[in-house]
């Protein structure tokens, strides 16, 4: 299985999803965020948002990332990925919302910063 580089609205590589295609790392090897089906938790547990056929959505339905693939732009070349840490024991997680009308507008959020209000470190 293939790691899953995830892109920020300026097309940066900032993080990806694992490749057992649930654990999302910041590119610098922090475990900071989780998929259970499409919704997207933080290692802490609190719901963030939707990942959602290749893009990233806050919990207001704006677009925070997305996969080369669903790329609106052009994308930056990935740099090498640091080594993982070791990943914390996760905590509970909290009620998820619910899911919004998705849009094409871009939060004004950018995706290190939204991914990592899920660390616990």
């Amino acid at each position: 299985m293939e790691e899953t580089s995830l892109y920020n609205t300026n097309g940066n590589p900032v993080a990806y999803i694992a490749n057992d295609k649930e654990t999302i790392y910041l590119w610098e090897g922090m475990a900071v965020a989780y998929l259970v089906d499409d919704k997207l938790f933080g290692w802490n547990g609190k719901h963030l948002g939707w990942f959602s056929e290749g893009v990233i959505y806050d919990l207001n339905g704006h677009v925070v990332g997305f996969t080369k693939e669903k790329s609106s732009i052009a994308t930056y070349v990935e740099p090498s990925k640091s080594a993982k840490y070791a990943r914390y024991a996760k905590y509970a997680r909290y009620a998820s919302y619910q899911k919004p009308v998705f849009s094409s507008q871009f939060a004004e959020v950018n995706l290190r910063d939204f991914l990592s209000e899920g660390s616990v470190s």
